[in-house]
């Protein structure tokens, strides 16, 4: 028998957004490309990636970062159908 892992957040939010259809419109598109962590929040990702790596990450560092991590990958989501859908647009030209 074999053993199920639970769903993770990031694997919910890929099967909503990450679908092959590239269906948004442009001026959506870009307005998802222009998503970003601030400057200030790539430097404590930083920060608590040398601290995982050295081990001396906290308890909360680590949920901290793991955090960080989920919402790359969902940003990582919608900049990847943003960029589906804009190609997909300029190649029906």
């Amino acid at each position: 028998m074999s053993v199920r892992t639970p769903i993770t957040e990031a694997e919910i939010l890929e099967r909503i957004v990450a679908s092959k259809k590239g269906n948004l419109k442009p001026e959506t598109a870009r307005s998802f490309l222009e998503f970003q962590l601030p400057g200030r929040e790539v430097a404590r990702i930083r920060r608590l990636l040398r601290k995982n790596n050295a081990g001396s990450i906290t308890a909360a560092e680590r949920i901290a970062r793991e955090s960080y991590i989920r919402i790359g990958q969902f940003l990582d989501l919608l900049h990847a159908k943003a960029r589906l859908s804009l190609s997909r647009r300029a190649r029906a030209r």
